[in-house]
């Protein structure tokens, strides 16, 4: 059943009338204490999963809309994703207020990978992170004001492309082992750092409005120029923050097939199975397996917490 709610984003009212359909009679409420009671014993493992990820030298953050649905209307409502190449954790939150996401990374002391949101410079500059930019939300623009622009955009297009061939050079899962970190920063330094160089210049070439389409495009780059180059220095910061967006993707899914949640603690349950659910993805899991393992544990010694690796080792023995 949870698999169906969070895996495949079915709302319980919809999940009722499948069963309907088989012959089960069940009301949403109790698919609801079900899922409630599961979240219950699955906390202390989502908690460590949110430990490990603030934990990781580098972190991609992303947000979405999360409305919180009441007696008395819609509430707005975020959902934030953190997320690593081992971790998937989604927080909820009332808003994607600066104040919100000071609560989130406000004590992180890693790398954050992150796209063009204000809140994130924001914090970076009142926070002790490090922030890094995203290339792919700089392609897109480019990709946009090129129609207006060919040849201006057509250039800075051919270059960013060619930063990510570089990446593309380097065997295997991002971020590899040592040896893989090695040879990234290595083709970083002999040919990414010339190509962001050429990009700068034709930054600083452009004489186009300031208020047109190009000026727009050129004083976004510029703005966030430190963090764009930021991947320069460190083989453990992809070139972009596409991870946040591919995890968010569930969430916004499920969002729109079930609009949100009704209570707080809605919020926090989609959190937890969320979070739970898309980590045993990452590692290769199925999401149901993990889930009944984790919760097994926890049943049989309450707080028990069941990371990704304990059921692959469980495997592998």
């Amino acid at each position: 059943m949870v698999r169906f709610h969070r895996a495949t984003h079915l709302p319980l009212e919809r999940q009722v009338r499948m069963m309907a359909r088989e012959g089960l009679e069940v009301d949403s409420q109790t698919l609801w204490d079900q899922v409630n009671a599961l979240a219950k014993h699955l906390e202390p493992t989502y908690e460590a999963l949110v430990k490990r990820a603030l934990s990781s030298p580098v972190l991609h953050a992303d947000e979405s809309g999360w409305p919180l649905l009441g007696k008395k209307g819609t509430s707005p409502g975020s959902v934030w994703n953190l997320s690593t190449p081992e971790t998937v954790v989604y927080r909820m939150m009332p808003s994607k207020s600066e104040e919100d996401g000071r609560k989130l990374l406000g004590s992180y002391k890693g790398t954050v990978v992150a796209d063009g949101y204000v809140v994130y410079d924001n914090l970076k500059r009142a926070g002790p992170f490090r922030l890094a930019n995203c290339w792919a939300h700089v392609l897109r623009h480019a990709e946009e004001a090129e129609e207006n622009f060919p040849a201006a955009c057509g250039e800075l297009l051919k270059m960013i492309r060619e930063l990510y061939d570089v990446e593309r050079e380097v065997p295997g899962p991002f971020p590899g082992g040592e040896e893989t970190q090695r040879l990234r920063h290595r083709l970083r330094q002999e040919r990414s750092r010339s190509l962001t160089e050429k990009i700068h210049k034709w930054l600083f070439a452009q004489r186009g409005r300031p208020r047109s389409e190009l000026g727009k495009l050129v004083h976004y780059i510029l703005e966030r120029w430190e963090g764009l180059t930021v991947f320069l220095e460190d083989p453990l910061v992809p070139l972009d923050n596409n991870a946040a967006e591919r995890a968010l993707r569930g969430p916004v899914l499920g969002r729109k097939n079930h609009y949100g949640s009704r209570s707080k603690r809605g919020t926090q349950v989609a959190a937890i199975l969320y979070s739970l659910c898309e980590t045993a993805k990452l590692h290769s899991l199925d999401p149901r397996a993990y889930l009944t393992a984790a919760t097994k544990a926890a049943i049989r010694n309450p707080g028990a917490i069941t990371m990704p690796e304990d059921l692959l080792q469980r495997a592998a023995s």
